[in-house]
């Protein structure tokens, strides 16, 4: 990003995502979820028992996550498997806990 784009005024609806995608991480739950598919792609009930989670729980957060396109799917049978889908919010994610292990 160039000074010039770093200095400009946000619009709203970038000042709408961003506050969004840090609402979504201000969660433990979708944060481990997001750290879950860090690792690979994995379906609701895989999300469920790894995490120790209802699959209710699981896909409430998921959809939300979906809903700010941090994750996507793909069907697979009768299910969904679900990765992350955006790499800036991952990595953002994955400083933040090696911040968070330096402590």
């Amino acid at each position: 990003m160039d000074e010039d784009e770093h200095q400009k005024d946000l619009d709203e609806e970038t000042l709408f995502v961003v506050s969004q995608t840090f609402k979504a991480l201000s969660d433990p739950t979708r944060i481990r979820i997001l750290n879950l598919l860090f690792e690979g792609e994995h379906s609701v009930n895989d999300i469920a028992e790894a995490l120790e989670l209802r699959q209710s729980t699981v896909s409430h957060q998921l959809r939300f996550l979906k809903n700010l396109r941090l994750v996507k799917y793909r069907r697979e049978g009768t299910s969904f498997r679900y990765v992350h889908d955006d790499e800036h919010v991952i990595n953002v994610l994955q400083e933040m806990i090696k911040h968070a292990l330096h402590h």
